[in-house]
């Protein structure tokens, strides 16, 4: 892992010897390690520590050119040439009149979200957990499979503006899935802390998961109260605001905020916000610029409020950057990685008690955009799909295909969890999204499968 000193001096070396009329260093260390396993048994350890150095230059004197070049090797020599490939780009790109400049430098708040025990978490103590769960499924006859990773990383962004921004952060994620001949059950859990991670809890999930969905029945499609857990929340979020909640949609009409700013587009127990300053998410305190992150709301009680903005959009739009740059070159613009949903006021327990017919969906998978201005999503239940009856969880069935307007679905909420549960974001564990469980009326779903 790269040390805060070291990356200076770097960042230091290529601003005095670059030309380019600005210039911008972005430097991301990644130290990871991962144990898999399948069929009950662990098959793959793998370590890996990486540096990559990220150069942008602007280049002003024939309109503005902007290039990027990267590398991973760290001696003078190729830093050198990293940068003269960033400015050799540059002069070959076509003019850039809406930029502006690169952001100069603001304070922010350091925030902590590193945990020394994770990143010293070692194949062993992973190893250790991961057994938990395969011993026990195999005492089920069933068969365990899945991942558990930890990570330590470094982000730092320099600029010729003035600009340096620091952070250290870890974070660990181990996700199963536990199988029978005709059924499966999932758990998964995310957290800075990986001495957090309970096999024993979450063999305990998947299992009962597994066991539970045996025999499954068909049901036919059509429109049902669901009870989601977090995991299906947060699918349907990752979808939801990565096409939508950034400015550069927001500003071309092809995203569903485009021209509904203080408009009720949901229902008033939904609220969505980013936070990269929040500890009790996966925090970074600044953006891929080096730009404070800003608390967003995208939406208060059903209200489109805002969208996420980086120093490119903002100049265009003659706002302020709200710090959700992502890593140049960024096709898809301003991003947000740090999601929160606003809890409920009502136990798991009794949002379920308060559904008479429905069903229990644990996750969706295979989930894909069909129209992302209009928010409509398809996908399919996975590992644990249940009817309600009176109140309780009755008897296992089939997964289905939903076919769903999430807004519009999210005008028909009827109750949230006051709990909520870290899960990882679209662009895996750079960030992380805290999101309740939920009780929707009359979800769609449009097909059924054999299994």
């Amino acid at each position: 892992m790269m040390d805060k000193d070291m990356g200076r001096g770097i960042c230091e070396k290529i601003l005095s010897a670059s030309k380019a009329d600005q210039t911008e260093i972005l430097i991301y260390s990644n130290d990871a390690k991962l144990t898999r396993f399948a069929d009950s048994e662990i098959h793959q350890n793998v370590a890996e520590s990486e540096s990559e150095v990220r150069i942008r230059v602007v280049l002003e004197a024939q309109g503005k050119r902007i290039g990027v070049a990267s590398t991973n090797q760290l001696d003078e020599r190729s830093l050198k040439e990293t940068l003269e490939r960033a400015i050799e780009l540059a002069r070959f790109q076509p003019e850039n009149p809406e930029f502006v400049s690169l952001p100069g430098p603001l304070p922010f708040k350091a925030v902590g979200s590193h945990v020394e025990r994770t990143a010293r978490f070692g194949a062993e103590e992973r190893a250790a957990v991961v057994s938990i769960v395969c011993r026990k499924a195999l005492e089920s006859k069933l068969i365990a499979s899945g991942a558990f990773l930890t990570a330590e990383r470094g982000i730092l962004v320099a600029n010729s503006l003035g600009t340096f921004a620091h952070h250290r952060g870890t974070c660990a994620e181990f996700s199963t899935v536990v199988m029978g001949d005709d059924s499966s059950g999932y758990a998964g859990y995310l957290s800075l802390d990986a001495g957090e991670i309970d096999g024993e809890k979450l063999a305990l999930e998947a299992i009962q998961k597994a066991l539970a969905s045996r025999n499954p029945l068909s049901v036919e499609p059509g429109k049902y109260t669901v009870f989601l857990e977090e995991y299906a929340v947060n699918e349907l979020l990752n979808y939801l605001a990565y096409p939508s909640f950034g400015a550069q949609s927001f500003l071309d009409g092809s995203g569903f905020m485009a021209g509904k700013l203080d408009q009720r587009i949901t229902g008033e127990k939904i609220s969505i916000w980013d936070d990269g300053n929040d500890p009790s998410g996966i925090a970074l305190p600044f953006d891929f610029e080096g730009v404070p992150k800003e608390k967003v709301f995208f939406l208060d009680e059903g209200t489109a409020k805002g969208v996420a903005y980086d120093s490119f959009t903002a100049n265009k739009a003659g706002k302020k950057s709200t710090g959700q740059a992502l890593p140049a070159p960024n096709p898809d613009g301003p991003t947000p990685i740090n999601l929160f949903m606003r809890p409920g006021k009502s136990s798991k327990e009794e949002l379920l008690e308060g559904i008479d017919k429905g069903l229990w969906i644990t996750r969706f998978h295979y989930v894909n955009h069909i129209s992302a201005k209009e928010s409509i999503l398809t996908g399919m239940t996975r590992d644990g799909t249940f009817l309600i009856e009176g109140g309780k969880v009755t008897r296992p069935i089939k997964n289905l295909r939903f076919t769903e307007n999430i807004l519009e679905a999210f005008k028909r909420v009827e109750g949230i969890s006051r709990k909520t549960k870290l899960e990882p974001g679209f662009f895996g564990i750079l960030g992380g999204n805290r999101v309740p469980a939920m009780v929707i009326r009359d979800f769609s779903f449009s097909g059924k499968t054999e299994f």
